[in-house]
């Protein structure tokens, strides 16, 4: 039951997050072009595996084969937060500027782990 409130956490979070990277908001695009040095094509990129693995843990939660979802939306999840923590720690953010996606990557590999046990 736990892990079921927190993949809808790390779903919601990051869903709601998502939203204006793909649908190519200009605030969004000028943070990841100063901040990450990134472009808008791999923001909106970045956007989408988001949202997919977002609806992934979604729909884990709701499914009889869960584990499958849940799995393959933690794994895209934590793809894009890795990448955002890397990033994160070059600008020279710190581990301050990368606490958000460090707290939700490692609640996520928990949750992956737990869908490997029997």
């Amino acid at each position: 039951m736990l892990q079921h409130f927190s993949n809808g956490y790390v779903a919601k979070t990051l869903f709601q997050s998502s939203i204006p990277k793909v649908q190519g908001d200009d605030q969004a695009a000028t943070q990841f072009k100063e901040g990450f040095k990134l472009s808008k094509r791999v923001m909106k990129f970045a956007g989408l595996l988001e949202m997919i693995g977002s609806i992934f843990l979604f729909i884990s939660i709701i499914s009889k084969s869960g584990k499958k979802f849940a799995r393959i939306g933690a794994l895209m999840i934590n793809i894009v937060l890795g990448g955002a923590i890397f990033k994160h720690l070059e600008a020279g953010h710190g581990v301050d500027g990368s606490k958000k996606a460090l707290k939700l990557c490692g609640l996520n590999t928990l949750n992956f782990i737990e869908t490997l046990r029997k």
